[in-house]
């Protein structure tokens, strides 16, 4: 390794952080398609905000009702607007200016007549609206219980002219089937036309009165009906939340089923203390939101005072009450629906915006695995350090610059979602959120090995997230009864976990668009769950990134991720078979074979000789069995050595074990047993520093389609150490030398090149660099002949100072550019030597072919008789024969003066002499040596 310095860490990231941008550069309109995504999705959000601003919140009715007023003559022209609640329906009462809110009847919430259950024999009281309702009441003690229940309900209800109308109200019991609205300044059980009912022990006749009071503006004319209330004693507060719960389950019909008004458990309630739990009833008509429950409080005072005023007249009589008057809400301003819908949807598309980048990813990492671009890249010297430091900070750049684009674009087009939070939290989280995705992308390209499969099941990833978060997990998130346990749980999914950072943004910003409050902020850190989230992004990010490297040095170095857990259960190795293999092999070594295997012990002994680049000892590869077939001996103790400056051929019918070899050389696999110095350097234990001074040219072309011929060598010649000038001058060296300079085909993308053009690239990628040895795996595949005769010249000039091991089925080829030759069957060499040696010793015969009519072939077959009587016929067919005669037996001159002797006996229509050809010699060792192994 004199004179050649291998590439630093630094250079060789630098080379492939500058390939990485000249790729990114020829596919800008795929980062453009990219980009313009999110900014549609964006604008989408937008359009729906407006459309919904038009529809929704500036609807009429979603603002304080006004009338036009003529003031003047009645012609009907709008002299002045006013607005208020006398003008206001339901759904707009609710927006009006309130400075003096009205005062509201505390009312109980009583289930309305057709939903009451009861049993068939009373079903007629749903027609009649007389089913009664039920107060329930359990305690410690009965005679308590008892007395306070008779205490509960008045039996008579009066309506006076007293100025103070409320304090009159107060003495009756007065309930409405009408829900509490979502605002407490209107309740619908005073504006609507529903009665009002009087709970009463008994109703008796005439049980409808009417009676008119002032909310000003308005006067409201009520109709009271009585309704028939049971109090009923329980023995225990199970009974109690049983009985309510059956209305749910809707019960027996044969069951006497009231639905309840209210429940109270007195617990140890006596003469010195007052203790009591209260069963309202807030989820009427299954409204279970949290927070819509808030507004359902408006009921609860009514039942906290009848309870109350029970106790008091238990001690202090019948005419000692605690007279609740009215409820009020606070005074408001007018104000008008402001539902910012684009942050209420913005979770699911913006889950799917930063989620897209996860498919582009992994296909980019599962191209380089499926075109073996990644091997490829590592054979020419691209240790792991580099290529992990530089790919996870490309996608990082990429990454960061997409979040900020993203934002900076939210932010300008004004969806509040960006605005109204702190843009530093924001950043933070999408900084772990995208440094996550990159991690799992590492980790889930280890599972595929094609683009499209990688491709659908990203982008069901995407999809799923988004929908699965918006309609699952935030369901689950916002309901009361799922165990915040398993929210975490959830969470772990890392798409969950996006979604809840990009939920809690969206509740901070509709808080902010309602009320003016805060928006997220670092404050609201540790109880808005964004720590939570944070917690786990970055826990997963770390185990994430260590499981992706572990399972890519493990898979790169050809062993079993699981190989730590097999260990423990690894058999021994069966010494029968082992002794039985060696004893075949030192059989059937030849001479030639045997003298080689000498050669590298000697060579072995002196490990640190750098005459021979590459030294292989008793190399041996065994695949396992798979489904019950035996183990596959690929490579049977291969020793061979290979000076620099020499090319040496390895031909072989198919399925020999050449590729097999080649594979180990290249570190693709690890051998079974033996070994090899490339450089004096073992390719078991320093193949990362083999790399560094190795050529390959793959069977199969292994280019980036949009890269040119002459990026593709900058790139592998910075890897080789090539800077400045003597990098261009490498590359424009190699690019004349394959004949890839003239007329523009060095500029032109590799995807454009004809697979002769790509075969010449990668012949000139190999040899970039001046790499002390080189593999090339049938270099000249496809080549027309004058190409072929190009390229074998630049293999044979930069064979100068370089070791390089070929493969081919072109004897010619092997002829050309081979020093020595090396035939390889059933994983042995048969032979070793160079062309001429190889013809000498197994081609001692000439081959005689001669073509007549049919009826003179025995003439043929008798003339090489008298010329050599151990002649043998080769081939035969319509009158054309061929044979092969031994030299020793016969003199070229005498061949020639039998032939023209038979000449004048009978028609010759052609004939030849010829020497065996290198072909005859692979085809008679590779016959003679598979007959010999089947014997075996």
């Amino acid at each position: 390794m004199a004179n050649h310095v291998s590439a630093s860490f630094l250079t060789r990231a630098n080379a492939l952080f500058r390939k990485n941008l000249t790729y990114q550069k020829s596919n800008i309109w795929s980062n453009v398609r990219l980009i313009v995504i999110p900014f549609y999705l964006c604008v989408l959000l937008v359009g729906i905000q407006v459309l919904f601003d038009t529809q929704v919140n500036n609807s009429p009715d979603n603002r304080c009702g006004c009338r036009c007023i003529d003031e003047k003559n009645g012609d009907g022209k709008c002299e002045r607007k006013s607005c208020g609640l006398q003008y206001s329906n339901q759904t707009q009462a609710s927006f009006c200016a309130l400075p003096n809110p009205p005062p509201l009847l505390s009312l109980l919430q009583i289930p309305s007549p057709e939903t009451r259950s009861v049993d068939r024999a009373h079903g007629s009281c749903r027609r009649t609206g007389s089913c009664p309702v039920t107060i329930l009441v359990t305690g410690n003690n009965h005679s308590l219980g008892a007395t306070l229940s008779q205490n509960l309900l008045d039996t008579s209800f009066t309506v006076n002219s007293s100025d103070n109308f409320f304090r009159n109200l107060a003495y009756n019991v007065l309930g409405t089937t009408s829900e509490a609205d979502y605002t407490n300044y209107y309740d619908p059980g005073i504006h609507s036309d529903l009665p009002i009912f009087q709970i009463q022990p008994r109703c008796i006749p005439p049980t409808n009165l009417s009676f008119s009071f002032r909310q000003s503006p308005v006067t409201f004319h009520k109709e009271v009906r009585c309704v028939q209330g049971l109090v009923l004693w329980r023995n225990n507060s199970v009974e109690v939340n049983d009985e309510i719960f059956k209305v749910y389950r809707q019960g027996n019909p044969e069951e006497i089923i009231n639905e309840v008004v209210a429940a109270f458990d007195l617990l140890d309630t006596g003469k010195n203390n007052f203790n009591v739990t209260i069963w309202y009833n807030s989820t009427y008509k299954g409204n279970f939101k949290l927070q819509d429950r808030r507004v359902k409080y408006v009921r609860v005072p009514r039942s906290v005072n009848l309870v109350s005023n029970a106790y008091l007249q238990f001690f202090r009589g019948s005419g000692t009450k605690m007279l609740l008057d009215f409820v009020k809400e606070m005074p408001k301003q007018e104000s008008m629906l402001r539902v910012d819908i684009a942050s209420v949807i913005g979770p699911v598309f913006l889950t799917w915006v930063i989620v897209l980048l996860f498919p582009v990813i992994l296909n980019s990492l599962v191209y380089e695995k499926q075109q073996r671009l990644r091997i490829i890249m590592k054979m020419h010297g691209l240790g792991d350090g580099p290529y992990w430091m530089i790919t996870y900070a490309y996608f990082l750049v990429i990454s960061t610059l997409y979040i900020i684009c993203l934002m900076v674009f939210g932010s300008a087009i004004g969806l509040k979602i960006f605005r109204f939070n702190d843009y530093s939290i924001q950043f933070v989280f999408y900084f772990l959120c995208i440094n996550l995705q990159i991690s799992l992308a590492f980790l889930v390209s280890s599972v595929f090995s094609k683009v499209k499969t990688a491709s659908v099941v990203a982008y069901l990833y995407v999809f799923g997230s988004g929908l699965l978060g918006g309609s699952l997990f935030q369901f689950l998130l916002e309901g009361l009864s799922f165990p915040r346990r398993w929210i975490l749980v959830m969470e772990l999914y890392p798409g969950f976990s996006l979604y809840r950072g990009l939920y809690e943004f969206s509740v901070y910003a509709i808080k902010r668009n309602l009320n003016g409050s805060d928006g997220m902020k670092w404050k609201h850190f540790s109880y808005s769950a964004m720590d939570e989230v944070f917690y786990i992004i970055i826990i997963e990010w770390f185990l994430t990134l260590i499981a992706a490297y572990y399972i890519d040095r493990v898979s790169s170095s050809g062993k079993d991720p699981l190989l730590f857990l097999k260990k423990v259960f690894k058999k021994p190795p069966s010494p029968q078979r082992q002794r039985h293999g060696s004893t075949v092999t030192i059989g059937m070594e030849k001479l030639d074979v045997a003298q080689e295997s000498e050669k590298v012990k000697q060579l072995m002994l002196e490990p640190s000789s750098t005459s021979h680049a590459i030294v292989c000892n008793n190399l041996k590869k065994v695949y396992p069995g798979r489904d019950g077939n035996p183990p596959k001996m690929a490579v049977r103790g291969l020793s061979l050595a290979v000076p620099s400056g020499e090319c040496f051929g390895m031909l072989g019918p198919n399925g020999a074990g050449k590729t097999s070899f080649i594979n180990m050389m290249t570190g693709l696999v690890k051998p079974t047993s033996g070994t090899a110095l490339v450089q004096s350097l073992d390719i078991c234990q320093d193949m990362d520093r083999v790399y560094t001074s190795m050529g390959v040219c793959p069977q199969h072309d292994l280019l980036w389609e949009t890269l040119t011929g002459r990026e593709h060598l900058l790139f592998y010649g910075r890897l080789k150490n090539l800077k400045g000038s003597d990098l261009h001058q490498a590359v424009e060296e190699s690019l004349k030398s394959v004949n890839l300079f003239r007329g523009g085909v060095a500029d032109k993308p590799a995807g454009r090149y004809s697979g002769g053009m790509k075969r010449r690239l990668s012949v000139a990628i190999s040899l970039i660099g001046s790499p002390k040895v080189v593999y090339m795996d049938e270099p000249s595949t496809g080549l027309d002949p004058a190409s072929r005769r190009s390229l074998w010249a630049a293999i044979k000039s930069a064979k100068k100072a370089t070791a390089i091991i070929l493969t081919t089925h072109s004897m010619e080829e092997a002829e050309f550019l081979c020093d020595r030759l090396g035939i390889f069957v059933d994983g042995r060499l048969q032979c070793i030597g160079n062309p001429k040696v190889l013809k000498g010793r197994y081609g001692g015969s000439y081959v005689f072919t001669m073509t007549t009519s049919s009826e003179h072939e025995k003439d043929v077959e008798m003339l090489v008789q008298d010329v050599s009587p151990n002649a043998k016929k080769i081939y035969h067919i319509a009158g054309t024969q061929k044979f092969e005669i031994p030299k020793e037996e016969v003199r070229i001159s005498e061949v020639f003066q039998a032939v023209e002797k038979a000449k004048g006996n009978f028609k010759v229509f052609a004939w030849g002499l010829a020497d065996t050809t290198l072909e005859d010699v692979f085809i008679k060792v590779a016959r003679t040596s598979q007959a010999v192994n089947v014997f075996s």
